[in-house]
């Protein structure tokens, strides 16, 4: 079985003349990233290897989550194909991870995220949110062969509010 955790980034803020590479955290952003990391962390789900985007917003996003979940730094790589909206990118490279890795944790960006959570899981995701994550479980031996999986579970912000 492989598993994947699917974790947009959280709340960035448009405040600072920056391009969108980066864009920092909004408060809103670092308190829900608090908040559902501490969520997850009650899962015992604890990732292979973590995968984020090289974006700011991404990149801050998943050190919070790694902090609470305490994750070594060396589980973490940047990809800079996860700087992706569409998904096309990220689903190339989901399926070309190593066969290692049986849990995955990956940050990134809408739309790309939630095309993928309803493309890949069994329940459908209007929209996931800033900080929101999916966690999808597939029946299969190697992350070629990932297709239609089951999504285990959703986190979002403002059903812990």
């Amino acid at each position: 079985m492989k598993t994947i955790v699917l974790t947009r980034h959280a709340k960035s803020s448009w405040e600072h003349d920056v391009i969108d590479r980066e864009r920092p955290l909004k408060k809103r952003g670092f308190n829900d990233a608090e908040l559902v990391s501490q969520s997850f962390k009650e899962r015992l789900i604890i990732p292979d290897a973590v995968f984020s985007s090289p974006a700011n917003r991404a990149l801050t996003s998943c050190k919070i989550f790694m902090k609470n979940l305490k994750i070594e730094a060396k589980c973490l790589s940047i990809i800079e194909d996860l700087y992706d909206f569409g998904g096309q990118n990220v689903m190339e490279f989901i399926k070309s991870m190593n066969e290692d890795y049986k849990t995955v944790m990956i940050f990134g960006h809408n739309h790309a995220f939630t095309s993928i959570c309803n493309i890949f899981g069994d329940i459908y995701i209007d929209n996931l949110p800033t900080s929101g994550l999916a966690v999808i479980d597939f029946e299969v031996d190697s992350w070629s062969q990932v297709g239609r999986g089951s999504t285990r579970f959703t986190i979002f912000p403002r059903d812990l509010k």
